[in-house]
């Protein structure tokens, strides 16, 4: 499902993923309002939505898609966040309200077409370029995370450390597996294991998490 208010990115975008023959489009809207209702009634598998309809943030709208009655009924609705000019406070707003990812309006079809299918398969996608940006900005605002976070990372086995450092970096649970030369259902099964151990909900938060608890450094990686 395609949202944005600006007709020429739903028609391009839902043109793309029409291209595709294992992706079909639900339908599309043009307001947060008609986006929260068209989840409730097709109940996608991805939803795409701009960070911003007209002058409106549409966190509040992703919020009541990922968490709401038609999410909660059967499979989670992942939602992907799109954006023209890059992180901004829309987009981190956005990751917080139970966004899976976010890419650049202008990023190449096949990339989006590849992020639908991450998505569908519960793979969070972020936009390597902005990754950085994304968790200094997100550090830079937060708190000083409290002394019994960084005992958190004390659960987590050798391997779900390392998987949880690789998926901070942003690399696909494939690219994952051929780094450390396992199965991608294995990286699954790990990331799985480390999200339930750390009460978090996806890799967005597990990134921020790591980002946060020192495990990974802002400039390193």
């Amino acid at each position: 499902m395609i949202a944005d208010d600006q007709a020429i990115i739903r028609a391009g975008l839902a043109a793309v993923l029409a291209a595709e023959p294992d992706v079909e489009v639900a339908g599309q809207a043009e307001s947060a309002e008609q986006a929260v209702a068209l989840a409730a009634r097709e109940r996608p598998d991805v939803v795409l939505i701009a960070s911003r309809i007209g002058l409106e943030s549409t966190a509040p709208a992703t919020e009541r898609i990922t968490r709401g009655p038609a999410a909660r009924s059967g499979r989670p609705i992942q939602v992907l966040t799109l954006t023209t000019g890059g992180l901004d406070e829309h987009v981190t707003a956005a990751l917080r309200s139970g966004s899976a990812g976010f890419l650049l309006k202008d990023a190449h079809p096949r990339t989006v077409a590849d992020a639908v299918r991450a998505l569908a398969a519960a793979d969070a996608v972020t936009d390597r370029s902005a990754t950085r940006a994304l968790i200094t900005e997100f550090v830079a605002t937060s708190a000083r995370p409290a002394a019994t976070m960084s005992d958190q990372l004390k659960r987590l086995t050798e391997r779900e450390l390392e998987v949880l450092r690789l998926a901070s970096r942003g690399l696909s649970n494939a690219e994952i597996a051929a780094e450390l030369v396992v199965s991608t259902s294995t990286v699954k099964t790990h990331m799985n294991a480390l999200l339930g151990k750390l009460k978090l909900r996806d890799r967005v938060q597990s990134t921020i998490f790591a980002y946060e608890t020192g495990l990974i450094r802002p400039g390193h990686g």
